[in-house]
C-alpha cells in the first residue's frame, strides 16, 4: 500500500508505538510524506531539547524506507483550493495545514496514515485512521 505518514504517526513510530510500527511494516510497500509534515516535525525538534537527535532519526528514517517528499507546488496549490472549497462547502473545518496534507495525499495518490478523525471529512482522499496513542 501507498502510504502518505500524516505528523502523529511518525511521531508514534519514532516513539516506537507498536500498533503503529506494526502496521507500517505489514501494509506499507511505499512512503511518503507531504512537505508540511516535516516542517510540522522541524518545528517539534527546534522547540524541544533533543533537536539534532530527533533530525538525526528522522533522517534514518527517510533513508531507510526510502521516504518520498511531496513537495508542494502549483498541482498541490490547486488541489488545496479544491479540497477546502468542498470543506467550506460542507460546513466542516479542520486545520489549515491537514487541508495542506490532504491535497499533497491527493497528489502523491496514496492513502493517508493517521490518528485525525477530521481527514475523514475529505471525500478527495483515502483514509486510514489509527486509533489514538497512549503515548
Amino acid at each position: 500500500m501507498k502510504l502518505v505518514l500524516d505528523t502523529n504517526i511518525y511521531v508514534d513510530f519514532a516513539a516506537g508505538v507498536s500498533e503503529t510500527v506494526d502496521f507500517i511494516a505489514t501494509h506499507g510497500e511505499s512512503f511518503f510524506f507531504p512537505s508540511v509534515v516535516l516542517g510540522e516535525l522541524h518545528y517539534g525538534f527546534m522547540k524541544g531539547h533533543r533537536e539534532q537527535f530527533n533530525e538525526r532519526k528522522l533522517q534514518q528514517f527517510i533513508s531507510r524506507l526510502k521516504v518520498d517528499i511531496i513537495p508542494v507546488d502549483a498541482d498541490v496549490a490547486r488541489k488545496y483550493a479544491s479540497i477546502y472549497l468542498s470543506l467550506r462547502g460542507k460546513g466542516t473545518k479542520i486545520p489549515i495545514n491537514d487541508v495542506w496534507i490532504a491535497a499533497c495525499c491527493m497528489e502523491a495518490g496514496g492513502t493517508l496514515l493517521t490518528r485525525d478523525k477530521h481527514f475523514q471529512h475529505v471525500d478527495q482522499i483515502e483514509t486510514i485512521v489509527l486509533p489514538t496513542s497512549l503515548v
